[in-house]
């Protein structure tokens, strides 16, 4: 029965975009990271992200990490400015030891901008944090 599944809540798990130079194409690029403030890993790490308003969609992104060890952060694409005029999600399901969690994390649109950058936890960076 539904209400005899217990889903358990995602905590020190972040997605954050963030605004960093790019040093081989000398340009400020925005980047999608996932953070694992947790402290254990986190293993098969899958990320599904897509784009959506009213009348737009974009394609969707997969990604897939085997380990995300404790404390540590990866790259899971790079965010054109246009799609900030969109809904931005990432879900993001891992395993913990043997339980799996389940999170959607929504950028809503026009939220990712340079007024909005605060310090990304476990970064030395600025961006925008969705916990």
């Amino acid at each position: 029965m539904k209400k005899d599944i217990i889903v358990p809540k995602v905590e020190g798990v972040y997605v954050a975009i963030v605004h960093e130079y790019n040093a081989i194409y000398k340009t400020d690029d925005w980047n999608a990271y996932i953070i694992n403030d947790k402290d254990v890993n986190l293993d098969m790490v899958l990320i599904v992200t897509s784009g959506y308003s009213e009348n737009k969609i974009t394609a969707t992104f997969r990604k897939k990490l085997e380990k995300l060890p404790a404390k540590s952060y990866a790259k899971i694409e790079l965010m054109q400015e246009d799609l900030f005029a969109l809904n931005n999600t990432f879900k993001v399901s891992f395993f913990e030891g043997n339980q799996m969690f389940d999170k959607t994390y929504l950028f809503r649109k026009n939220t990712v901008n340079l007024k909005a950058l605060q310090t990304i936890p476990l970064m030395d960076v600025k961006g925008v944090l969705v916990k």
